[in-house]
């Protein structure tokens, strides 16, 4: 009706509910009221290097687990990604002096699985923060001596894709297609994944895969009331490809996209789209699942007329 509608997990929460995650479909969102918290003042911001994805992803979990334990020394930020033998190798993060052992490492392994692992702190903690780092790290299989370290200050470790997208302009990689595509894989299917997918799509096509971002999350931590869908395991992971390319290799791009998905959808690895590209009907009730009826009701009631969002063409 264009009526102007404040919503919340208390205040007409399933307009709120629906909206998260809704792919637009029942209102725009003009306003967000967002909880902030203190800021640290610097940023303990390392990179560890494995060649086995089992290891990788065990310490991976290892790590986003200590919060759900309620742990007082945890990481502030878990991400992974892959390092692949491809060009261009981005080591821009790494001293001059350890580039060249970093490359053969690649080199000889095809794919090198990084954690990236973050600390804050600030004056009060300022003491023993290298100890606190020491104790994270403590145990995780990383390949000995593969550990490296920067100290920043929180304001450029946030802004740091700030500096990947001057570095993709200056390259003129920035306003060009991204035929990105991102996952939510569950657990049970990465080894899977990792051999069909990184190895057997991605390394073996050699297509330049630009950055591919792989970490852990916690279902717990997500909302079932929202509309957005993960896959039905405790932990699930965050896959995504993220190309840049000219219009030349844009087509060689999204076909890879389809293998990928293909290969899921082969071997039943039950894995959800972030902004899915559904052409039918059919294939968006198999996106939401258990959770299309309650898709579909919210949007009879908060937009019967089918006005947001058509050209998903979920509802037309």
């Amino acid at each position: 009706k264009g009526e102007e509608v404040t919503c919340s997990a208390d205040n007409n929460k399933e307009l709120f509910y629906a909206v998260l995650g809704g792919l637009g479909q029942f209102g725009i969102i003009t306003r967000a009221k967002i909880a902030l918290g203190p800021a640290p003042t610097r940023v303990k911001w390392l990179r560890l290097l494995y060649n086995n994805f089992t290891e990788f992803s065990g310490d991976q979990e290892h790590l986003i687990s200590m919060n759900e334990r309620k742990e007082t020394n945890i990481a502030n930020y878990v991400e992974g990604f892959l390092l692949l033998n491809q060009p261009p190798l981005d080591l821009s993060f790494y001293p001059e002096a350890d580039k060249p052992r970093i490359t053969s490492l690649v080199s000889k392994y095809g794919i090198i699985y990084v954690i990236e692992l973050v600390k804050y702190y600030d004056n009060t903690t300022q003491q023993h923060i290298d100890q606190d780092v020491a104790l994270l790290v403590e145990g995780l299989k990383f390949v000995p001596t593969f550990m490296f370290e920067k100290d920043v200050s929180y304001e450029e470790f946030l802004n740091r894709v700030h500096s990947d997208e001057l570095a993709l302009r200056a390259q003129g990689l920035w306003e060009v297609p991204h035929p990105w595509l991102n996952l939510f894989v569950p657990k049970s299917g990465m080894s899977d994944i990792n051999e069909g997918v990184f190895k057997g799509i991605i390394l073996k096509q050699n297509l330049s895969a630009g950055i591919v971002i792989v970490y852990p999350v916690n279902r717990a931590k997500w909302d079932d009331n929202m509309s957005a869908v993960t896959p039905n395991e405790e932990i699930f992971y965050v896959v995504s490809v993220l190309h840049s390319t000219g219009f030349d290799k844009l087509d060689a791009y999204e076909a890879q996209n389809q293998e990928i998905l293909q290969f899921c959808a082969d071997n039943g690895i039950g894995i959800k789209q972030y902004l899915p590209q559904n052409k039918t009907l059919e294939e968006w009730m198999s996106h939401f699942g258990p959770k299309w009826e309650t898709f579909k009701q919210r949007k009879q009631e908060f937009d019967p007329r089918n006005i947001l969002s058509p050209g998903q063409g979920i509802f037309n």
